[in-house]
């Protein structure tokens, strides 16, 4: 055998090296791209999952509540801070102030109107 064939059979395995390493690279960023999400983007959008709450409302277990029905009850002051809230994501019933998505929707609740004279 001589050098010539053996350094074209080592530049051929090389060659092969670098495309199965190629192939894994173009697997992996198109999983990663599938996977991503770019608002305004004209991917597949899939619905984000509607989160729902139970509160202790008059001493009585209430709900399913969506986002928006648990947001009118704090703006009309029915749900308060010491409300006790449930949620799929929590293990146990919760004060509506540790509760982090409570309180954003606090935070989301426009302040009573109050004309100014």
């Amino acid at each position: 055998m001589d050098d010539s064939s053996f350094f074209s059979m080592d530049r051929l395995v090389e060659f092969g090296m670098g495309m199965t390493v190629a192939q894994q690279m173009v697997k992996t960023m198109n999983q990663s791209m599938t996977n991503m999400h770019v608002p305004g983007a004209m991917n597949s959008m899939e619905k984000p999952k509607e989160k729902f709450f139970y509160a202790m409302i008059e001493g009585k277990q209430a709900g399913p509540f969506s986002e928006q029905e648990l947001a009118r009850l704090i703006a009309e002051k029915k749900v308060l801070k010491e409300t006790y809230i449930w949620m799929p994501s929590l293990t146990s019933w919760k004060m509506a102030e540790k509760v982090p998505e409570v309180l954003k929707l606090v935070a989301l609740a426009p302040p009573p109107f109050q004309q100014n004279k």
